[in-house]
C-alpha cells in the first residue's frame, strides 16, 4: 500500500514537473512567435509605405546587426559574402591581393601587405589610402572591402591610392594568399627553439609540430612559443598545440552553458611531441581565446612559464549556425574554463555602464584557483603571466595611441624619411622618440581617461546642484592635474610605446619576417623568456 502510495505521488509529482517545463516552453515560444510577428508586419509596412524608396536587404541586415550588438561582439550575422571570408580565415588560405585594410569613411588603408604576394609586387605600401576600385570610388562603397579586394585567381583589378599626399594607380593581379599559423621559428644562439604562433586556423598544430621538430633536430633543449597579437581561432587547434607539450587525455577546457548539450570537457587525444622540454609562452595584451586556452592549460598543469603581460580576456565560445540562403549567425553559446576551472571571461556583456560598454570584471571580485603544483591563478582578467613585463603591457595613454593610429601614421612618414639597411641592428633612438612626442604635439593627439569623465560628470552635477566656487575650482584644479600627468605619461610609459614604434617601423621595411628576427636580437620579452630557461633553478622555482 505504501509503495503505491509513493508510486503515485511520483507520477504527479512528473506530471506536475512536465507541465511547468512544457507551459514554460510554451510561454517562451509564444512570446517569440508573438515578437515575430511584430516584427514582421512593421518590416512589411515600412517598406511598402514609406516615402520614399527603401532597400528591404539592407534594412534588415540593420535591424539584425543592431540586435545582435546588445548582447556581445562576438556574436555576429554573416551574410553569404561574411561567410566566405570567415571560411577563407578558417582555412589560411583565399583568393586576394594579399594585404590588410583598414576601412575608413572615403578609403581603404593598407595596414600590411605580406611579401612576395599581388599587393607587395604592385608596389602597395603601408599607410597607402585607396580611394578607387576598378574606377569604383570607395566614398560611394558601403559593403565590407573583401567584396572588392578578393576575387576570381588570376583576375586583375586596378587601384587608385594616395601616397603622401600624391595620387597614383596600379594594376594587381590576384592570386591564392596563404597565411601561415606559424610564419617563422629559428634556433636562437643557447640552443633555445624559438616559435612564433600567429593564428589557430587548420594549419596550427601541424606547423608548430614541424617547426619543434626541425628546431630539436638543429639541437634546440628549450623552447619559447611566442603567442602575442594571436587572436585565437579553432578551439580544436588550441587543444592540439597544447597537446604538443601535454600527455594525452589532460583536460584542456571545459564549456559551460545553460544549454546542457554544450556543457563539455575537452581533453587531449593524440600522443605528444615533447612533455619534458622546458617552455616559456609569451602573451601579451592581443593575445585572445585560443591564445588564451593554450596559455592557460600551460599554465594550470605547470607545463611551463608564462611571460609577458595580462591577456585579452575572451572567455567565451562560439559556434557557427546555418541559416536560410547561405547567411550564417556566429553564435556565443557557452564559456570556456582553464583546467584549474577559472573563466577568464574580462568584460561582463550583462552589464553596463551609461554609454552602453560592458562592465569589466573588478580585481577584488577575482577568484582565487590552484595549478597543478598549487600556485595560485586568478580568473576574471584574462591569463596573468607568472612573470609581467612592463614592455608587453598596454597603457591607456598607449590603447589611445593605438586606436588614433598615431603609432602607425608616424611609422608611415619615418618609412619615407630614413633607411634602414637590417632589421637586425635598428635602433630606436631618443631621438627618434623626441621626434614622435613634436609629431604628436601637431597632430593634435588627445585621449581622456576614465577618471577625467568622471571628474567632468562630478563638476556637471556640483554646478547644477549650486555647489559654492571653492569646491568647483578643486574639480577644475584637478582635471588640470590629470592633464599634467598625462602629458607625462609619454615619458612614464615610453619603454612600452617604444616597443611598439619599433614593430611598426621594422614591419615597414622588412615585413613581417624581418621583425621576427629583429626580436630574437632586441626584444626584452624574448631575453627575458631566454634567460628564464637558462636558469634552471629559477624555471623550476617558478613552477612549483
Amino acid at each position: 500500500m505504501k509503495t503505491r502510495i509513493i508510486k503515485r505521488i511520483s507520477i504527479v509529482f512528473i506530471a506536475i514537473t512536465l507541465f511547468i517545463g512544457a507551459s514554460s516552453f510554451r510561454t517562451d515560444f509564444f512570446e517569440i512567435a508573438k515578437q515575430l510577428e511584430i516584427f514582421t508586419t512593421l518590416f512589411k509596412e515600412l517598406n511598402m509605405n514609406y516615402v520614399d524608396e527603401t532597400n528591404p536587404a539592407e534594412l534588415m541586415d540593420t535591424a539584425i546587426k543592431a540586435m545582435l550588438a546588445d548582447l556581445d561582439p562576438y556574436t555576429n550575422y554573416y551574410n553569404e559574402q561574411d561567410v566566405e571570408a570567415a571560411r577563407m580565415n578558417t582555412a589560411g588560405e583565399y583568393q586576394g591581393i594579399g594585404a590588410t585594410v583598414r576601412i575608413q569613411e572615403k578609403s581603404f588603408v593598407i595596414v600590411e601587405t605580406y611579401k612576395d604576394f599581388p599587393a607587395d609586387k604592385a608596389g602597395l605600401k603601408p599607410g597607402d589610402e585607396i580611394i578607387a576600385i576598378g574606377g569604383l570610388p570607395v566614398a560611394d562603397f558601403t559593403d565590407n572591402a573583401s567584396d572588392l579586394l578578393n576575387g576570381a585567381p588570376n583576375s586583375q583589378i586596378t587601384l587608385t591610392y594616395l601616397r603622401q599626399g600624391k595620387k597614383l594607380s596600379t594594376t594587381l593581379t590576384r592570386g591564392l594568399v596563404t597565411l601561415k599559423a606559424v610564419p617563422f621559428y629559428e634556433l636562437l644562439s643557447d640552443n633555445t627553439g624559438y616559435i612564433v604562433l600567429s593564428r589557430f586556423n587548420e594549419n596550427a598544430s601541424p606547423e608548430t609540430i614541424k617547426a619543434l621538430k626541425d628546431l630539436e633536430a638543429k639541437g634546440a633543449t628549450k623552447i619559447i612559443l611566442d603567442l602575442r597579437g594571436n587572436p585565437g581561432g579553432l578551439l580544436s587547434e588550441a587543444i592540439n598545440v597544447s597537446n604538443i607539450f601535454l600527455d594525452k587525455g589532460q583536460l584542456i577546457t571545459t564549456t559551460k552553458s545553460v544549454i546542457e548539450k554544450y556543457n563539455r570537457e575537452y581533453f587531449t587525444q593524440k600522443e605528444p611531441i615533447n612533455t619534458k622540454i622546458p617552455l616559456v609562452v609569451i602573451i601579451n595584451g592581443r593575445s585572445a581565446s585560443a591564445s588564451e586556452i593554450v596559455a592557460g592549460s600551460i599554465q594550470d598543469l605547470d607545463r611551463g612559464v608564462i611571460v609577458g603581460a595580462r591577456s585579452f580576456g575572451k572567455g567565451l565560445v562560439q559556434r557557427p549556425k546555418e541559416l536560410a540562403y547561405g547567411t550564417q549567425l556566429k553564435l556565443t553559446i557557452s564559456r570556456y574554463y582553464t583546467p584549474s576551472g577559472r573563466c577568464i571571461q574580462a568584460l561582463n556583456y550583462r552589464e553596463r555602464d551609461e554609454e552602453g560598454k560592458a562592465i569589466r570584471t573588478k580585481l577584488e571580485d577575482y577568484n582565487e584557483f590552484k595549478t597543478k603544483n598549487g600556485r595560485s591563478v586568478f580568473d576574471g582578467g584574462g591569463v596573468l603571466p607568472d612573470i609581467t613585463l612592463e614592455t608587453s603591457e598596454f597603457s591607456a595613454i598607449t590603447n589611445a595611441l593605438l586606436a588614433s593610429n598615431a603609432i602607425f601614421d608616424f611609422a608611415t612618414q619615418y618609412y619615407y624619411t630614413h633607411k634602414l639597411e637590417s632589421p637586425r641592428v635598428f635602433k630606436f633612438t631618443d631621438e627618434d622618440y623626441k621626434a614622435f612626442k613634436t609629431y604628436l604635439n601637431t597632430s593634435d593627439f588627445s585621449y581622456q581617461t576614465r577618471a577625467e569623465k568622471d571628474l567632468e560628470e562630478a563638476l556637471i552635477t556640483a554646478e547644477e546642484e549650486g555647489f559654492s566656487e571653492n569646491i568647483l575650482d578643486s574639480y577644475k584644479q584637478t582635471l588640470t592635474e590629470i592633464e599634467v600627468a598625462k602629458k607625462a605619461d609619454l615619458d612614464v610609459k615610453k619603454a612600452e610605446i617604444t616597443t611598439l614604434l619599433t614593430d611598426e617601423i621594422i614591419r615597414r621595411y622588412f615585413y613581417q619576417e624581418g621583425l621576427y628576427q629583429h626580436y630574437i636580437l632586441e626584444n626584452p620579452e624574448i631575453i627575458e623568456a631566454q634567460a628564464i630557461l637558462k636558469n634552471t633553478s629559477r624555471y623550476s622555482g617558478i613552477l612549483k
